[in-house]
Parts: C-alpha cells; structure tokens; sequence
C-alpha cells in the first residue's frame, strides 16, 4: 500500500497540480493586494474621495463596552456592530475579475502552444529516411 501511494504521490501530473495550487494562491495574493492598494485607491479619488473600505450598510449600531464610576466594574458588554460591508465585496469581485482574466489568458496561451505542438508533423527515424532514398535509388 506505502508504495502505491509513492506512485500515486510522485506522479509527474500530481506534483504540478500541487506546484499550480501553491502558485495559484501566490499569485491571487499578488492580485487581491494590487487590487485593494494600486486599482481601488484611484479609482475611488475618481469617484469622489470613496474609500470602498469604509463602505457599508449598517443594520444593528454596536454599543462600546461601558466602564462603572470606578475604571474597574463593566456595566454594559461591548455589541460588534452588524453590517452589509459591500465595499470590499466590490474590491473582492474586481480582484476575482482579473484573477479570472489571467488565468483565462494562461490556459489559453497554453492550449494553443499544445495544439501547435500536436499539428506538427514528427519527423521519420533517420532508417526510414536512408531506406525511403535507397528504395528511390535503386528504382532509378
């Protein structure tokens, strides 16, 4: 059984699945960070001085833990305030979009390479070559 999973572990397509996903992730943290501090920044100065970070839509206010007379004894428990963040929702499906777009662009580029790779004809051993030119010289 170890040495099945060796087979199974050490095959060639496994390795680069793993080397993919750990690239994968890299890359969309590559893509999540240029998103929320290269494009959102601008384009929120474009729209008006909009920090999408602070965009949201609050349904309960939350209430700051209250201290007694004394600094010690809590009265009151701090409430977290419950919200719709839908500004980094917006930067998450800007990051997504183009995360999509490259890989997109990725696999394309890599299937057309293949495909330009299977079109091309092999060519014959050297034998076939020197027999294909014996056979010709002798037929003359």
């Amino acid at each position: 059984m170890l040495k099945q999973f060796k087979e199974f572990a050490f095959k060639g397509n496994l390795v680069d699945m793993a080397v993919g996903f750990i690239l994968g992730g890299a890359f969309a943290t590559v893509v999540k960070s240029l998103v929320e501090n290269v494009i959102m920044p601008p384009l929120g100065n474009l729209l008006g001085n909009v920090d999408f970070t602070k965009m949201k839509h609050v349904i309960t206010e939350g209430t700051p833990e209250v201290l007694g007379a004394d600094g010690k004894t809590v009265v009151t428990k701090a409430v977290e305030e419950v919200s719709i963040k839908y500004g980094q929702f917006i930067t998450d499906t800007i990051s997504f979009l183009m995360l999509a777009f490259v890989v997109f662009i990725i696999v394309k580029k890599v299937m057309e390479g293949k495909k330009k790779e299977e079109e091309k004809p092999a060519d014959p051993p050297k034998q076939e070559v020197l027999l294909e030119e014996i056979r010709d010289a002798l037929k003359k």
